[in-house]
């Protein structure tokens, strides 16, 4: 599956450069062919992450003008599909006010993880390809951050958390990966 992933990237990134150009009033591209759909966007928005939207949180906008830290990119075929939605946020509040806001919010996606701290305990997990229950793997947080993540394998929620001066900057990501393939990637 992960080869598909590489792939998706690979033809998003090769064929977005042109049409997301800085002075591109419509930052969206899609194609949509008997091979697949294929979307890259600036729209991402809550909605779209399955993630509620913090109270009074902002949009965080990039160093250049205009910029903002939100990507919506999704590839569908008949044998695979990845979809990946991003959206970068910030808000007055302390970190601890949005991460407990967030952990109640995953919730709805079933146990929460806490991928938090860099020496974070492993979980016990299913080794085999067939299980769906999400772990925290490889993602933690860095020193200081917290990292929770709700969902299975196929369609996960994660929010990052870290302070930025007197405030929060947070992440929300949603990630589906879809492989009607039965061998391994």
């Amino acid at each position: 599956m992960f080869r598909h992933l590489t792939l998706a990237f690979a033809l998003s990134a090769t064929m977005t450069l042109p049409v997301l150009a800085q002075d591109s009033k419509d930052k969206n591209l899609d194609i949509q062919s008997s091979l697949g759909d294929l979307h890259v966007g600036s729209d991402a928005d809550a909605k779209k992450t399955g993630i509620p939207l913090y109270p009074g949180a902002r949009l965080k906008t990039g160093k250049q003008d205009g910029d903002s830290d939100q990507a919506n990119l999704s590839l569908f075929t008949e044998a695979f599909g990845f979809k990946l939605v991003v959206l970068k946020m910030e808000s007055s509040d302390s970190p601890e006010k949005v991460a407990a806001f967030y952990q109640k919010a995953l919730a709805k996606y079933g146990t929460v993880l806490n991928c938090s701290g860099a020496s974070k305990a492993r979980e016990d997990k299913d080794k085999s390809d067939t299980s769906k229950k999400l772990t925290c793997d490889d993602d933690h947080a860095n020193a200081g951050e917290m990292l929770f993540k709700a969902g299975t394998k196929e369609k996960q929620h994660i929010v990052s958390v870290k302070p930025s001066g007197t405030g929060t900057v947070f992440n929300l990501l949603f990630i589906e990966a879809r492989s009607d393939d039965k061998t391994p990637a």
